[in-house]
């Protein structure tokens, strides 16, 4: 990190949704770490919030609430993460409920894909793996794969067995585009575009994507991400650039030794890019700490996330 900057991870998933630890666990992790300004952003799902932001405030770390929601877009799964949300917001509770009905389902039907496929248990295994019920997905299918010995670790589970065209996927309709960043913006919260680089577009239908993702009122996009290359930073700060988003930075971190990026190991934002925490009073809580040549020690200020 450069002088006076400072480590933000706001991207990270507990075991309320797809992760393996407890919020509080993800909490004391990114903490040890070096992460000193956090949110959690389970996928479609805000109960994790009150435990991490407790376990925060007992470490003295700047924490926002977050969360990702899974969006359908152009034939494609799409993230979009809210930060500094207010999870309280009864418009945002109802919409990732809706979000998240229909989960179980899916579900069943990939159970029974991949027992033809050759895939012993495949539900009752996945169930296993699952901190929240509501919230089985594909990567809980892809712990249990491993665990059975049948691939050697979740990249190749989704290789074989659970991308689009493979025996175990099964599409979802999730929100709209404009629906998701409606709820984030009316929580009080900011619309973030997670990992662009994911996505499988071309540069004519991403362009067309963050355009559209502007004009429902997203205000930023990750540029620097878990999923991201060095290239990749490079070509999303232009993006934010020339949209004129915020960017954020996060690790979009699962589980210890699963991620492909654990906390503390991400690169800074470039300086060409104005971060998404530059006026949060979170983050000048941090930066005044660091200035008095200090680790935060008392509670971070700004919204109360408990």
């Amino acid at each position: 990190m450069a002088p006076g900057a400072f480590d933000a991870d706001l991207h990270c998933h507990s075991h309320v949704s797809d992760g393996i630890l407890a919020p509080a666990e993800v909490v004391r992790r990114a903490h040890a770490a070096g992460v000193r300004l956090h949110a959690l952003t389970d996928h479609d799902e805000l109960a994790g919030i009150p435990e991490a932001a407790a376990e925060a405030r007992r470490l003295g770390m700047a924490f926002v609430a977050g969360v990702e929601i899974s969006v359908s877009w152009g034939g494609e799964t799409i993230h979009v993460v809210g930060l500094r949300v207010d999870p309280h917001k009864p418009t945002l509770i109802e919409g990732l409920a809706r979000t998240r009905a229909g989960r179980d389902a899916r579900a069943r039907e990939m159970g029974a894909q991949l027992e033809r496929a050759g895939v012993p248990d495949a539900y009752a295994g996945a169930l296993k793996h699952v901190g929240n019920p509501a919230l089985i997905s594909r990567t809980h299918f892809a712990r249990h794969i491993v665990d059975s010995g049948i691939c050697a670790d979740v990249s190749e589970v989704f290789r074989h067995y659970l991308s689009e065209g493979r025996p175990g996927f099964v599409p979802h309709r999730w929100a709209a585009l404009g629906e998701a960043v409606g709820w984030i913006r009316g929580a009080g919260g900011v619309a973030i575009l997670a990992h662009p680089g994911r996505y499988r577009l071309d540069e004519g239908r991403l362009w067309a994507l963050m355009d559209e993702f502007r004009q429902a009122g997203g205000e930023g996009i990750e540029v620097v991400s878990g999923s991201h290359t060095p290239d990749q930073y490079r070509r999303f700060a232009g993006h934010a650039r020339e949209f004129g988003f915020l960017a954020s930075r996060g690790s979009d971190f699962h589980a210890p030794g699963e991620s492909r990026v654990d906390f503390g190991g991400l690169p800074p934002l470039p300086d060409s890019v104005v971060p998404v925490w530059r006026d949060w009073p979170e983050a000048a809580t941090v930066a005044r700490s660091r200035r008095d040549g200090r680790l935060q020690t008392e509670p971070a200020t700004g919204q109360d996330t408990a």
